[in-house]
């Protein structure tokens, strides 16, 4: 549509409606544009404006028509039925798209050419740097991983720096953008700032820097008292109630509020975090902390839930903070609970207590870090049998938030993986090490600076094996369903050898490694090619899945490949795995019991005796039997064992 300047007779009214103008001349205006929507109005620059047709709906019923009413407008473009009201000192330099409405705001400005946070450097990990990632507005959690961890690789480094510095020039203007249908009210300062359709700002403080990328479907929202300088805000995400970010990359559908305060950090899809502070952080998918005494710092976390109370300490008063630590995936801290870095967490690992002792447990997954009077002690994969655990690993997957267009990060939520099992293999390893070297009828074991009883080096060993047996039976029972007992063998044994878990993408060493190497190579040119490439080893998991399973379970077992096209070894193993998953489940059961007996009725029934205290806690938790997490253990039990009895009909 051409648009066209204004009339002599518009400008006649306009100027008796209070506005003005540098040159009248250089602004042009929609054809059907009623000048008695602009009010108060200072023009300089060249201006656009569209038609003001549409009403606003408020909160509470009140209607505002669309215009420009009390406003200084300096290169500006104005779409229809926007609503513009109430800038105290001005806008400059920005295309307010259709339907967007902007009122009582200090003021909006692009100062010179910007890249809206996009090439901002974080110094993630290490405060003094040497791990720091360019983001920008297509960062993934596995590129963002890629460009922290893997500095000894210079040459991959340079290629994925050089990439994101491409999306950065694509980036790079001296003219903002507010899209359409997005709302400013009631903000302070806004400079270099690019908000994606449908965004919301409301009361925020100070805003430099920075690209808001919302979208209809899941847009973004800024709240109350916020104050975020040189940061990214995917869709779906919320910034609210006086949060503060600095060089802050915020990924899709994450929350963060009550006061929180972040410094170059990296939070990833699903991230709730309130009330604390982060500093220095790679916050993976499903990384929490709710509590306002919580610091997290130096360290790599995902699927973390972080305990009231912890923190980390990155350095030793010497050569500053250069200390870093990682909690593998999955991973929880418990109230009050200190680690001294650099260590490094299982996956799936409990902490309790304050930690002093470098410890490096990832080899043992799904275990208690427990203090005793200064010194830490380890139960190895005690954490196989707790209800929390499972509860975990099935709320994951319900509580992800994001839209199902445009995932940026890519999240495999398997509890059992070729990742997890494979530490478990080592633990077994280094338990039954433990047990030969010190004897089997020592009182305490010591590993990494911890220190194990015979007990839990024992259970430890019958729980590692029952969750090895119950993945291996899991994968033969999947492959049989799939492909029958005459193809068990892999297509291919890509997937054999060691797995990477990538901030939430579980991939074979092997496949990460080729990418690398291809991108180093020139063989892959953009951020789009390597996105799709790791999306195309997370959607081949299960192909690559399989064929790791299957070397280890002719090595678990014993076996030949002549063996496994027998059908009674097969049987043995379904078996096997049978009375692992009944048997892992009912300690699940007995463990869930515990939520039910008379300690945990304590403060139930205030006024009555322990008839009221029953009968009090009955109408609040509900009965054992019938709880929803108890009756799918039990399902999951028929479930699994009616599978098991088909298989080995079928095979017997």
């Amino acid at each position: 549509m051409e648009y066209r300047s204004f009339t002599q007779a518009e400008i006649e009214q306009l100027e008796q409606q209070g506005c003005t103008a540098e040159d009248w001349l250089a602004i042009e205006v929609h054809p059907e544009l009623n000048v008695k929507y602009l009010r108060n109005v200072r023009f300089s620059g060249h201006c656009s404006l569209g038609k003001f047709d549409k009403a606003f709906t408020l909160p509470g019923g009140m209607h505002k028509h669309s215009g420009i009413f009390h406003a200084t407008l300096h290169n500006v473009t104005v779409g229809d039925d926007c609503c513009i009201e109430n800038i105290k000192n001005y806008i400059a330099n920005y295309d307010v798209e259709h339907d967007s409405f902007l009122e009582n705001v200090d003021i909006i400005i692009v100062d010179g050419p910007s890249s809206f946070g996009n090439g901002v450097e974080v110094s993630v990990l290490n405060e003094t740097g040497g791990r720091e990632v360019c983001i920008h507005d297509q960062l993934s959690a596995q590129e963002a991983y890629m460009q922290a961890m893997y500095r000894h690789r210079p040459l991959l480094i340079g290629r994925l720096k050089q990439m994101a510095q491409e999306i950065v020039a694509t980036r790079t203007s001296d003219r903002g953008r507010i899209g359409h249908h997005s709302t400013i009210v009631d903000t302070g300062y806004v400079k270099n700032i690019y908000l994606g359709p449908f965004s919301k700002i409301e009361g925020a403080g100070r805003l430099k820097n920075g690209s808001l990328m919302s979208r209809e479907d899941s847009p973004v929202h800024i709240g109350y008292g916020v104050i975020a300088e040189d940061f990214i805000v995917q869709n779906g995400s919320q910034i609210e109630d006086c949060t503060t970010l600095t060089r802050v990359y915020v990924g899709q559908a994450c929350t963060l509020g009550h006061g929180y305060s972040a410094s170059d950090s990296l939070f990833f899809c699903n991230c709730q975090e309130e009330n604390g502070e982060a500093c220095a952080i790679f916050a993976g998918p499903f990384t929490v902390t709710h509590h306002k005494s919580t610091l997290l710092i130096a360290g790599m976390f995902s699927f973390m839930n972080a305990g009231s109370g912890s923190n980390q300490s990155n350095h030793m008063y010497k050569l500053g903070p250069i200390h870093q630590g990682a909690m593998e995936r999955g991973a929880k801290t418990a109230s009050d609970s200190y680690i001294l870095w650099p260590a490094r967490i299982g996956a799936f690992s409990l902490v309790m207590g304050r930690h002093s002792s470098n410890s490096d447990t990832s080899a043992l997954p799904f275990s208690y870090l427990i203090e005793k009077k200064g010194e830490t002690w380890l139960a190895p994969a005690v954490n196989l049998r707790s209800v929390g655990t499972i509860r975990d690993a099935q709320k994951w997957p319900k509580r992800d938030k994001r839209s199902k267009e445009g995932q940026l990060d890519l999240v495999n939520f398997n509890l059992l993986s070729p990742y997890t099992i494979d530490k478990m293999v080592q633990g077994l390893d280094v338990l039954e090490q433990l047990r030969t070297l010190s004897g089997a009828t020592s009182d305490t074991y010591s590993y990494q600076s911890a220190k194990i009883t015979h007990s839990s080096l024992e259970r430890g060993i019958q729980l590692y094996r029952m969750a090895i047996i119950k993945f291996l039976g899991n994968s033969l029972i999947s492959r049989l369903e799939k492909e029958g007992k005459n193809r068990l063998q892999p297509e291919s044994k890509e997937g054999e050898g060691d797995w990477l878990d990538l901030s939430g993408l579980i991939a074979p060493h092997t496949a990460i490694t080729q990418l690398m190497n291809d991108i180093e190579a020139g063989l892959v040119n953009s951020n789009e090619e390597v996105n799709q490439r790791l999306r195309d080893i997370h959607l081949h998991y299960y192909d690559y899945e399989w064929a790791w399973a299957y070397q280890l379970m002719l090595r678990f077992f014993h076996l030949t490949e002549a063996d496994l096209e027998r059908n009674e070894v097969l049987v043995n193993i379904i078996q096997e795995w049978k009375k692992a998953v009944v048997g892992l489940d009912q300690m699940l059961y007995q463990d869930a019991k515990k939520e039910f007996s008379l300690s945990t009725k304590t403060g139930f029934g205030f006024d009555g005796n322990r008839r009221t205290a029953d009968a009090d806690f009955e109408q609040v938790r509900g009965q054992f039997e019938s709880n929803p997490f108890v009756t799918a253990v039990q399902q999951h039990i028929a479930t699994k064992s009616a599978l098991g009895d088909k298989w080995i009909a079928l095979l017997s």
